[in-house]
């Protein structure tokens, strides 16, 4: 494929560019090309990256600071029909700076999810935007429901899902310990790499207790979206995890495999 600096950075087409010049084996890197997201088969110029490697490059380093910089719509909450809370967080500038005030709700939340939440759940399913909203709008449809269903068709007591605007992972202890849930779990947004803006984990805790829950007592499964591991699969494997983390009375390191 010719170089073009007109060429679409966000394309398809743009992704799958190959910059190697003459190459030996064009079959061989069109399948490398394929196979992985990486940064392979842009060539050189010399010795530096070709324009269209480079622009690609900036391209994906905008695209991911422009994630971590975004809110979730308040019309999306809305539109999904979630209650939203907030942590101790006011704005995005303090979330990225202050880390430990977004491991704890504000006393509005606190009050919010006492009088308008289920209580004592088995399973707590909580939605936060963390450092990647483009990770939460893109895969709520294809995780949330088929989770929900998952636990409840378990035989589950499921609690009210909500959303936390500026949320930390710990700040799933405090809400499992106000809430009296046996397991509770976190959907939230990874910090997103380079060229992938998409990516939710899920942190999983069992009984949790803001003073002696550790993130070693966390099971975590990342990297869920469609070029990783695809969302409604991810649902599966989580309805999963949650029944054995009931059964077991554990989670993260005191779980047995």
């Amino acid at each position: 494929m010719t170089e073009s600096c007109a060429l679409d950075l966000g394309s398809a087409e743009a992704k799958a560019w190959i910059g190697v010049e003459n190459p030996h084996r064009a079959d061989v890197l069109t399948e490398l090309r394929r196979s992985t997201a990486a940064r392979v088969c842009t060539g050189r110029a010399g010795p530096r990256p070709r324009t269209q490697a480079l622009l690609r490059f900036l391209a994906d380093h905008s695209r991911s600071k422009d994630t971590v910089l975004k809110e979730v719509p308040e019309e999306w909450v809305k539109a999904q029909g979630l209650l939203e809370v907030r942590s101790e967080i006011s704005d995005k500038n303090l979330y990225l700076t202050r880390p430990d005030m977004g491991r704890r709700l504000s006393p509005e939340a606190i009050d919010a999810l006492k009088s308008q939440c289920v209580m004592n759940p088995d399973v707590q399913v909580v939605v936060s935007d963390g450092l990647s909203t483009d990770a939460i709008t893109a895969n709520y449809e294809e995780i949330l429901p088929p989770l929900l269903a998952g636990l409840k068709q378990a035989g589950l007591n499921v609690g009210t899902p909500f959303f936390v605007r500026y949320g930390r992972v710990k700040i799933e202890d405090q809400i499992g310990e106000i809430l009296g849930a046996k397991v509770v779990i976190l959907l939230v947004g990874e910090r997103p790499g380079l060229g992938q803006s998409e990516s939710l984990s899920c942190y999983a805790v069992y009984s949790p207790r803001v003073a002696t829950t550790v993130e070693a007592d966390r099971t975590c499964i990342s990297n869920i979206h469609q070029g990783g591991t695809p969302p409604v699969e991810a649902a599966a494997v989580i309805v999963d995890l949650a029944k054995r983390m009931l059964e077991q009375k554990a989670s993260g390191i005191n779980m047995t495999r």
